[in-house]
């Protein structure tokens, strides 16, 4: 059975829908990821701007503006639930390592 689109979200997808809760341009993006992960997600621009056309052809974001090349995003409600989703199955992830290591300081 083929996965539904965005059932699961990458890093970089999962900081570039993060950042645009706010509205951010693409390099606002880049910066932003950069600077909130302290480097360890980069993503360049081939990778942002595919990944920006993807999320606005499902209707995970918008366009809210544009100045010549440049052009503002912003997350959607269907954005924000897809993230949420994304969060609460990394919670569950967590939880289940978590219940795991203490499964073993547990034996003997």
């Amino acid at each position: 059975m083929a996965r539904e689109k965005f059932q699961t979200l990458t890093e970089p997808m999962f900081y570039i829908l993060l950042s645009l809760r706010e509205e951010r341009c693409g390099t606002d993006v880049m910066a932003w990821v950069a600077e909130r992960t302290r480097g360890r997600v980069s993503i360049g621009p081939g990778t942002l701007y595919n990944l920006l056309d993807s999320f606005q052809q499902s209707d995970m974001i918008r366009e809210t503006h544009v100045s010549g090349r440049k052009r503002s995003y912003l997350i959607t409600s269907r954005g924000r639930e897809i993230l949420e989703a994304e969060y609460r199955r990394l919670l569950v992830l967590t939880e289940d390592y978590q219940a795991c290591v203490e499964e073993r300081r547990q034996l003997p």
